[in-house]
């Protein structure tokens, strides 16, 4: 099969023998699941389609797997996630590991030179094609321990504080969301009224994208029994933390939007979904988000959530629940409600 994506088709034309070798942070690509070789990833839905195809597949918090001939780190937008997967291939993998690192120019490829160079670690460019560049180094110890890069830090919300743990990588990291902030708002305000309908709120609720966890730790913190769910397991990982730094708890499973939750439902689904994947836009997650939400809603139960104003849910909205409101609108943000007949 040929490569799919830029980074891959530079990586096809190599003369490497990658088999066995670890494949970290790729993208989804049809060339690199057939070939031979492991996965290393944070994203559920590339871990899920690898162990599918029987192939070896694990995410950072289980473990390194066997060890590799030789591993290639596909460059991530975030540069401080990208610097956290080098440390953590330095303190997994034995000195001397071959790394290869590709990405795209516009995604900060070049950059790695500045980051190795910070590390100790040599580097020589191998090629460059499809505005893409691949570069060669060799892993060593550097005595950075890559649990350093979590974040700790309180978000202030009026009457409220909550101690919030973030990594690079998380949406929002290190700092409280403007979205979710007014989301949060709606939420109190709604609550204070006694809103009809509003109170199932603090029933069983699902944060879906739930992020450094903040939706799922203010709904814990009212008494909601609160599942939360991300794609990312940097994300997944974030959210056990925030609960446990608030000494409250909830369920928190990576799942691909509704993938790993099987036919639970739940009184109100509460989230401020991505449309990024890396540097392209996409509505997929999203809009899977929306449609699905009545099928995981008791009767009665309702969906709330927060978006960039100019993306189009209302659409989906219609589409899914024949009718919503907005509850909020700042002209940057609105926040949405949708309710199961």
């Amino acid at each position: 099969m040929n490569a799919e994506t830029p980074v891959c088709q530079l990586l096809a034309r190599q003369d490497a023998d990658y088999r066995g070798w670890l494949w970290v942070a790729p993208p989804r690509d049809g060339w690199l699941e057939g070939a031979e070789g492991q996965l290393l990833s944070a994203d559920q839905g590339v871990l899920a389609a690898w162990r599918a195809l029987g192939k070896l597949a694990h995410s950072p918090f289980e473990g390194a797997g066997p060890t590799p001939p030789g591993a290639v780190l596909f460059w991530p937008k975030s540069h401080a996630l990208g610097e956290w997967w080098l440390l953590w291939l330095c303190a997994h993998l034995p000195p001397g590991t071959p790394l290869q690192l590709v990405g795209e120019n516009q995604g900060g490829i070049k950059r790695v030179l500045k980051a190795l160079a910070a590390l100790g670690l040599g580097c020589r460019k191998l090629d460059s094609a499809r505005r893409c560049a691949l570069y060669a180094t060799r892993l060593d110890r550097v005595g950075i321990d890559p649990d350093e890069a979590w974040t700790r830090f309180e978000a202030d919300l009026g009457n409220d504080t909550l101690r919030l743990v973030s990594h690079p990588g998380v949406f929002g990291h290190g700092k409280l969301d403007d979205g979710t902030r007014l989301l949060l708002e709606q939420l109190r305000s709604q609550l204070a009224e006694g809103r009809e309908g509003v109170g199932d709120v603090l029933g069983n609720v699902l944060d879906l994208g739930c992020g450094d966890g903040i939706l799922a730790a203010w709904l814990a913190r009212r008494g909601a029994r609160v599942t939360a769910a991300d794609v990312s397991h940097f994300a997944v990982e974030a959210t056990r933390r925030t609960l446990a730094a608030n000494g409250l708890e909830g369920e928190v499973v990576a799942s691909d939007v509704y993938s790993a939750l099987g036919e639970s439902t739940f009184d109100a689904i509460v989230s401020n979904p991505p449309f990024h994947q890396e540097r392209s836009v996409d509505y997929g997650p999203a809009g899977r988000l929306i449609l699905q939400a009545p099928e995981h809603l008791s009767p009665g139960g309702q969906l709330l959530l927060v978006a960039n104003a100019f993306l189009p849910y209302p659409d989906l909205l219609e589409r899914a629940f024949g009718a919503f409101e907005v509850l909020a609108d700042d002209r940057r943000f609105r926040v949405y409600r949708a309710m199961k007949g």
